[in-house]
């Protein structure tokens, strides 16, 4: 939907066929050519575009451009508008990215920060470009039906709500299991969605009591698909396809780091491996929990494509959110990570790029809003 996206506008040769990275143009391309909605390319645009403000492409001065979108409507038929809009799947994907200029200014960092904003995406997280690679991936093998298959996934609300919607639209049943402490947002989101949900006490055999609840479904019901975004390789697939390309297409290339949360560990894998494939000296962080690291401890998924680590706590990722309001996106590890990078020597002058994976209303009766949420419960009504 953002950026420089035509074929022909100084992008380096198509890759050979056959291998992994052609497979990967080639999907971008025909995702490209669907979004009907996307507006010119600013190579093509004949001023130079632009006015300081990041929503995606970069013109040939190297100052970022911003759409004037009451133009593009303007040059559209009502018809050319409406276009594709009855299937929402297309709306997934090419999202903006954003230079975040004051935060480098206040915190006095020598280097270009960019983020990728995927509350952008129809159900407002990264996690819809997982779900709807995930299913995509079921039905090329003939593993699914819809109408028939009933899809069953653990999650922790995110990719549970891009489950519902990308089942809702291809016409699936799904089931979310997940921990009880997740946050009554999801819950309510999901519930709204249509969505069953099977909430399990975390305190009962931890991550293990949510296998065994999904395994007991298996048995109890027919027809049952387990989609598992921990060991299933559609998931980094999904930014394989679509974040990595998308990231090299706004950038122009130009992206010298890459920091993502682990998770999942399938944003990181899969946009990591496009960078790496386009130029392998592109230099890729993860970003884990201080408190609970994973992948520094074991390695699960094909994570080859990691550098470095970068610990993050839980008060320093709330504080960061806090004292950048303005963004309002989720809890802000990516962004604090981001900023330890960029303070090393090394990062001086370098490009660096990261998510921001969810909006922060997803989070309104966590910790994150529990003092704002005080203070609005407390109010006194103005007589």
């Amino acid at each position: 939907m953002y950026g420089t996206c035509s074929d022909d506008d100084g992008a380096p040769p198509s890759p050979p066929p056959g291998t992994a990275l052609a497979d990967a143009t080639a999907d971008m391309r025909q995702r490209q050519r669907r979004k009907r909605r996307e507006p010119p390319s600013p190579a093509r645009r004949g001023d130079g575009g632009g006015d300081g403000v990041d929503v995606g492409g970069r013109n040939r001065e190297g100052s970022v451009t911003q759409w004037n979108w009451g133009q593009v409507i303007e040059s559209q038929s009502p018809k050319a508008i409406a276009l594709n809009l009855g299937y929402w799947l297309q709306l997934i994907g090419w999202t903006p990215l954003i230079e975040l200029k004051n935060i480098a200014k206040k915190d006095g960092i020598n280097a270009r920060l960019i983020g990728k904003i995927e509350p952008y995406q129809p159900l407002f997280s990264v996690k819809d470009r997982s779900a709807l690679r995930l299913i995509e991936d079921a039905e090329e093998k003939s593993l699914i039906s819809p109408g028939v298959t009933t899809l069953v996934a653990v999650t922790s609300g995110n990719l549970g709500i891009g489950m519902a919607f990308v089942a809702a639209q291809k016409g699936y049943k799904f089931i979310a299991v997940m921990p009880a402490k997740v946050a009554i947002d999801k819950q309510i989101l999901l519930r709204y969605l249509g969505v069953e949900v099977i909430l399990v006490d975390p305190a009962i055999n931890g991550f293990k009591g949510l296998l065994d609840r999904v395994e007991q479904l298996k048995n109890e019901m027919e027809n049952v698909y387990v989609v598992d975004q921990f060991t299933n390789p559609a998931n980094p697939d999904a930014h394989f396809r679509w974040t990595g390309p998308e990231i090299w297409k706004d950038t122009e290339g130009k992206v010298d780091i890459f920091v993502a949360a682990s998770g999942s560990g399938g944003t990181l894998t899969g946009t990591g491996r496009y960078l790496k494939m386009k130029n392998p000296s592109v230099k890729l962080i993860c970003v884990e929990p201080a408190e609970s690291a994973v992948i520094s401890v074991s390695i699960d998924q094909d994570l080859y494509v990691l550098l470095s680590l970068a610990g993050v706590t839980s008060q320093e990722a709330m504080d960061m959110a806090r004292s950048h309001l303005y963004l309002l996106v989720a809890w802000s590890s990516d962004l604090c990570a981001t900023l330890q990078v960029a303070a090393r020597e090394e990062s001086k002058n370098k490009m660096i790029v990261t998510m921001f994976s969810s909006g922060g209303e997803r989070y309104l009766n966590s910790e994150l809003f529990a003092q704002v949420k005080e203070e609005c419960v407390n109010m006194n009504m103005a007589f």
